[in-house]
């Protein structure tokens, strides 16, 4: 496994399971492979209503905790209820997480930062971070944090670099977490001539080359699957490396192209939906 140093001097995975849209008995079969097979990170959300399962997932894989690196968010209708942490965790089945996120700057955002840094100094949290938070949010939560983050989950991909927000986080030692890391599927990204050219060069499939450059730009990257051997194949970007030279190539591709457009509409919807939690 690689790992990234962190502007709190720690170190962390640079590709981890992703369980995005996975059901709980998918996630906790894709956690449990996955860490069989050597992953080192699991992300998960108590929007994903599947935190019980990826902790059944740990536990069933005979990894020693010590080895796993977890990430989950609490959702904006917890960021006010003082248990929040607690309840993720006791849903987890664990008594720290690596990695705690709020996951939108929706609702009372700020009381939930807050319980980040909280659980932060308590030690129920080894890092902390933001989800979603862009443009205004940044720019607000900049001026109240009292502890800098460690991470900021976005939309990234070789179509979006993410370069206006990273001149941002970059001198503060912030790294990006990539989703919709594989261009959520498009088949225009994934038939991109390059990728097919530097895929024969090294003997790797175009996936195997985005996520690659993912991590040579400095992104830790959580692609999911409930496919083990998907699971297994996105796990093959740590025996090779892209040249300067390819990396130039794979830049050209950025043309700014998001493809998730959020709507102050749906960050309402976001703060008054709760996540049924007893279904994880």
């Amino acid at each position: 496994m690689e790992f990234m140093k962190l502007n709190n001097g720690s170190e962390f995975p640079v590709i981890g399971i992703g369980t995005f849209m996975l059901s709980p008995a998918d996630a906790e079969n894709s956690v449990r492979e996955a860490l069989k097979m050597g992953y080192g990170m699991v992300d998960t959300a108590n929007a994903y209503v599947n935190e019980r399962a990826c902790g059944r997932g740990i536990r069933d894989s005979g990894v020693d905790r010590k080895e796993v690196f977890v990430s989950t968010k609490l959702w904006p209708s917890e960021y006010a209820n003082p248990h929040a942490v607690d309840e993720t965790l006791e849903r987890l089945g664990l008594d720290y997480v690596d990695l705690l996120y709020i996951h939108q700057p929706a609702g009372d955002w700020m009381a939930g930062y807050r319980q980040l840094e909280k659980a932060c100094r308590e030690g129920k949290a080894k890092s902390i971070g933001i989800s979603n938070f862009e443009g205004k949010y940044l720019d607000q939560l900049r001026t109240k944090w009292e502890i800098v983050p460690q991470f900021i989950q976005v939309e990234a991909h070789p179509y979006f670099t993410q370069k206006d927000l990273r001149a941002i986080i970059d001198p503060l030692g912030i790294r990006i977490m990539s989703w919709y890391p594989l261009g959520h599927g498009d088949s225009r990204l994934m038939s991109e001539p390059v990728f097919a050219d530097l895929g024969a060069k090294y003997g790797k499939t175009p996936a195997q080359i985005i996520l690659r450059w993912h991590v040579q730009m400095g992104f830790s990257v959580i692609p999911g699957s409930r496919n083990v051997s998907h699971i297994r194949d996105n796990l093959g970007i740590l025996d090779f490396k892209l040249s300067d030279e390819d990396m130039s190539l794979i830049a050209k591709l950025d043309r700014g192209e998001r493809y998730y457009h959020r709507t102050d509409g749906q960050l309402a919807q976001f703060a008054s939906w709760k996540p049924d939690f007893e279904k994880s």
